[in-house]
């Protein structure tokens, strides 16, 4: 998360560590606030005032503006971001010619992300607050610094919550204090949600004891049903626990990832 940011933030545990590209590619929903008057060097209240504007949009204006950040939008990343250039990181050149008291040369390509839905809760003489659900590579405090340019003011983010991450929601949520209290495996299995809640999106095959053994050992399976899941990413399951990720070929289930349960 940024630095100003809170709420979700998943966490992967032992063997679950072997799912989290599904996780990184889930839908994320945030609720941000956006502040009235100016511009950032990074877009949120970290950085240094830059362009500056009296306006203060309208309800209807901002109602009439939302349409156009919704879906497959071009979008320039932050300065203060962790895209490469050059092998190196954005905020780090960034930083640095801060430090040198140089203006900032980086010339940031716009790239297209996906935004699903984008909704204003409120609205002030200061500030508005939105929530947005959005495809992952989408930066909220680019999206606030345009949605601001666009109704014609100046704006950057001064606050940012993420409320869900695929299945993770902010409601299930536990604190990162709370998981260091967690002292004996009853309150963690209590309170530390199943690996199958990460891969419950994709397509699951019931395997008996025997095969799950040999599957555990890296050994291709037999497999001679007809289903619509061949060629895809599956995930074996033998008495309610995840063996293995999976992808049926003709004739045979092959391993990619085992899980150590």
């Amino acid at each position: 998360l940024d630095p100003l940011a809170s709420g979700v933030l998943p966490i992967a545990l032992g063997e679950a560590t072997k799912t989290v590209s599904y996780v990184m590619d889930s839908k994320k929903n945030y609720e941000f606030t956006l502040c009235w008057g100016h511009e950032t060097t990074t877009d949120d209240v970290e950085g240094f005032p830059t362009l500056f504007s009296g306006k203060i949009p309208t309800d209807d204006e901002i109602s009439k503006c939302i349409p156009k950040f919704v879906g497959t939008i071009k979008q320039k990343p932050p300065d203060y971001s962790a895209v490469k250039i050059n092998g190196k990181r954005a905020y780090q050149i960034a930083r640095n010619a801060e430090k040198q008291g140089l203006k900032n040369q980086m010339k940031l390509r716009p790239r297209e992300v996906v935004i699903h839905e984008l909704s204003l809760i409120s609205n002030s003489k200061t500030e508005a607050r939105f929530t947005v659900l959005c495809e992952k590579g989408t930066y909220v405090r680019s999206l606030g610094r345009d949605l601001g340019r666009m109704l014609g003011s100046a704006a950057h983010i001064s606050a940012l919550k993420r409320l869900s991450v695929g299945k993770f929601d902010i409601k299930d949520a536990i604190s990162l204090d709370f998981l260091k209290s967690l002292r004996d495996s009853a309150r963690a299995k209590k309170n530390i949600l199943s690996l199958l809640s990460v891969l419950d999106d994709i397509p699951a095959l019931c395997v008996t004891p025997e095969e799950a053994n040999k599957i555990k050992m890296g050994q291709r399976i037999l497999y001679f049903g007809k289903s619509s899941m061949e060629n895809q990413t599956s995930v074996a399951i033998c008495d309610g626990l995840a063996v293995a990720l999976i992808k049926l070929e003709p004739g045979f289930i092959r391993p990619i990832k085992v899980f150590n349960l």
